[in-house]
């Protein structure tokens, strides 16, 4: 079990390292996976309770849970 998992990562290490285009197309998924993230944060998810008390948090959350 060992072995196979030693040999796995060897692949991959062996594979990452002989990349010519695969770094760069790497680091355009991770910076698009970023970009995306943040852009969803930013617009779709607000925080809600951002600047509640407890009590109003408590409230909110347990009116969301009881409409729904």
């Amino acid at each position: 079990m060992k072995r196979k998992i030693i040999a796995i990562y060897n692949f991959y290490v062996d594979g990452f390292k002989n990349m010519t285009w695969g770094r760069q197309l790497w680091w355009l998924i991770l910076l698009k996976a970023v970009l995306l993230f943040l852009v969803l944060r930013l617009f779709f998810f607000k925080p809600i309770l951002a600047g509640k008390s407890d009590e109003q948090k408590i409230e909110y959350v347990s009116t969301e849970l009881l409409t729904r």
